[in-house]
């Protein structure tokens, strides 16, 4: 793995203020943060990911620092990772390679788009077939019903409106989200949010997931299934080596692993 995680301690984000009021009160912005880290290498450039997803790299190798765009929700938590990278590496996005973490630990991870056509309100539930085939609409895997906007700054984002009916006749150019979800998927692809769900640990095997969405109303949509997704976990390490026996005439030794 290319990204080094080890040696970097003591990140820290701190909110950056849009304005600062004569007696000392600030306003608040949620969408950009100063991340500070220390590092005990001296030659590596360092890259910070938010959510999984790459948001910038040091200009040198004494950079402690760095200013990066948040999510707009002021209500779901965000997840800040600093890696060491060799210098010709720099430029290099490893977003894959933290995604297949989750896959190596038998996890699953579902991507929706927040569009235009999810009302504001409204909750995702996720089903699987439990690797029989057919999916089972009577038990939710999620524990609670997941919010789709969370806050009203999720629902707009760039590529996510009618074409032309924003400023200017731009298609939503005005609108909070730009750069924050997948690239391409958005309406006409252009850029567009998302919002996902991973799955507890499960057995190795294939299994088919879908998604329902529910109003505030309470209507129901229909399911909107995966493709197979194929679960292989990474063997379990060995806890404990032991020699059971030594054959010295066939210079043979025997391990018991546990």
């Amino acid at each position: 793995m290319a990204l080094i995680d080890n040696g970097i301690e003591k990140v820290r984000a701190f909110e950056l203020p849009a304005g600062i009021w004569a007696d000392g009160r600030y306003i608040g912005s949620p969408r950009m943060a100063l991340v500070k880290w220390r590092s005990c290498w001296p030659d590596m450039f360092y890259q910070v990911y938010v959510n999984g997803r790459y948001a910038g790299v040091t200009v040198d190798s004494q950079q402690r620092q760095m200013i990066v765009q948040m999510p707009t929700s002021l209500e779901t938590p965000v997840r800040i990772e600093v890696f060491a990278v060799k210098p010709e590496e720099a430029d290099t996005d490893f977003s894959s390679e933290i995604d297949s973490s989750i896959g190596q630990s038998g996890r699953v991870r579902i991507s929706m788009l927040r569009g235009q056509n999810l009302p504001i309100g409204a909750t995702a539930q996720i089903y699987f077939d439990n690797g029989a085939g057919e999916i089972n609409y009577d038990n939710p895997l999620n524990d609670s019903p997941l919010p789709v906007t969370k806050a009203w700054q999720d629902k707009a984002g760039f590529g996510m409106s009618k074409f032309g009916t924003s400023d200017f006749g731009y298609d939503s150019a005005a609108a909070v989200g730009l750069g924050k979800g997948s690239f391409g998927n958005g309406q006409f692809g252009l850029d567009a949010d998302t919002f996902e769900w991973v799955s507890p640990p499960m057995q190795a095997g294939v299994y088919k997931f879908a998604v329902k969405i529910t109003n505030e109303a309470g209507n129901e949509s229909n399911g909107s299934e995966t493709g197979q997704v194929t679960v292989t976990p990474a063997a379990k390490p060995a806890e404990q080596v032991s020699i059971s026996s030594f054959d010295k005439q066939a210079n043979q030794l025997v391990l018991s692993v546990s």
